[in-house]
């Protein structure tokens, strides 16, 4: 369930509707609706054969806010956070009344739930690890994301890229949360306030860590704190990193840099925990023997050192890709 301070601005427009800027005079034809929220409602446009995603809103002050964030996105180190900002105007709409808009950088690819399910877990640390670097950029700004959820999370490629998309929860740093969704949420799970800082995108991140391996969510019950911990610790792909999912939980953490560097130092210490933390159920059946069982107790021996040595090899590697990942972010 998403909450959000105020009601929802839903606004209906017709397919093939040409919302046309008051002051640019751009013209952009509406072809489907995207998802709407508290801050407004957002469309798939067309213009000129290219497609963008157009935000209309009842209040302009929120549409400055936004706009404003995008811009800061796009400031930081030259690299873009979110969307692209695309264009800024006022709408007349046929009818009278007038209605804010921006128009902004449609990004194709798939949620990363779906990235996550169609690729496998292995790109579970890849892109925790550029979400956390993207977050401490965001942070050092002044802002947190707010809303940080799956559904706000999407993988671009090739080359995979974890991107976010609608920012109508961003919120300055000290003020109260503006928006948020309660599963993402620590003061849903009475676990800290809904105060705008670093640790609270990190708690959102650790629950969406979490989710990836329960994608139909689960009930905080009558004592949600220990009902979180029971749940992560339930899951022995994430055993090797459960300290640090626990400090981001408990708001341990200032920042992002260093949720990242914990992260970094199991994955050079440990590269084997890697492979597991990407190792899914699916993958283990998958791969399973059917050979008779007197062929499977002769070649015991032998299977037992080719895994040993294939799991310390695949191990290697993953903390090998870490290494460059990690050169890459500091370039």
């Amino acid at each position: 369930m998403m909450n959000q301070l105020g009601k929802s601005q839903d606004i209906e427009l017709s397919l093939g509707t040409f919302v046309t800027g008051k002051w640019y005079k751009r013209s952009y034809r509406i072809l489907r609706k995207l998802g709407s929220g508290a801050c407004g409602t957002v469309y798939l446009a067309e213009r000129q054969g290219k497609q963008y995603a157009l935000k209309l809103s009842r209040n302009g002050s929120s549409i400055t806010t936004e706009v404003n964030v995008l811009k800061t996105f796009q400031k930081v180190q030259g690299k873009t956070l979110g969307p692209s900002l695309v264009d800024v105007d006022d709408w007349i709409q046929p009818g009278g009344g007038a209605l804010s808009f921006y128009v902004m950088e449609y990004l194709k690819g798939k949620e990363l739930i779906t990235f996550i399910k169609q690729h496998g877990n292995e790109w579970i640390g890849v892109l925790v690890m550029q979400l956390l670097t993207d977050l401490e950029q965001l942070h050092d700004t002044g802002w947190v994301f707010g809303d940080l959820k799956t559904d706000n999370l999407i993988v671009t490629y090739p080359p995979a890229r974890l991107r976010w998309i609608d920012v109508g929860g961003t919120t300055q740093i000290g003020r109260a949360i503006k928006e948020y969704t309660e599963f993402y949420d620590r003061g849903y799970w009475g676990m800290g306030s809904r105060k705008a800082n670093p640790s609270y995108d990190l708690f959102a991140l650790a629950m969406v860590v979490i989710q990836l391996y329960y994608p139909h969510r689960f009930e905080k019950g009558q004592d949600p704190e220990k009902t979180l911990i029971r749940k992560l610790h339930q899951v022995k792909e994430l055993t090797a990193y459960q300290a640090i999912l626990k400090n981001a939980l408990y708001g341990k953490y200032n920042s992002s840099g260093a949720m990242r560097h914990d992260i970094q130092q199991v994955a050079l210490k440990h590269p084997t925990s890697t492979t597991n933390f990407s190792r899914s159920p699916q993958v283990k059946k998958k791969f399973s023997s059917s050979a008779p069982q007197s062929r499977q107790q002769k070649n015991a021996p032998y299977r037992r050192g080719s895994k040993v040595w294939e799991g310390i090899g695949i191990g290697v590697m993953v903390g090998l890709f870490y290494m460059i990942y990690i050169v890459i972010q500091w370039l």
